[in-house]
């Protein structure tokens, strides 16, 4: 199982390149690029809380 602080570092970055893909597809017009981008920075999003949900219970133990 990975670590809280993997999941968050996988999340930022998922995050970070979804911001570019997103400004990338506004960039080119193209909108499923753009698309693509929100997608993945919502799944960073996801990703970052699961990294948060493991700390917080790694320290409740």
């Amino acid at each position: 199982m990975a670590s809280g602080k993997k999941d968050k570092a996988k999340g930022a970055a998922n995050q970070a390149a979804g911001k570019v893909k997103e400004a990338a597809g506004k960039a080119t017009g193209s909108g499923k690029t753009e698309a693509k981008g929100k997608a993945q920075q919502a799944k960073g999003g996801v990703q970052k809380g699961v990294g948060a949900a493991k700390d917080t219970h790694k320290k409740q133990r």
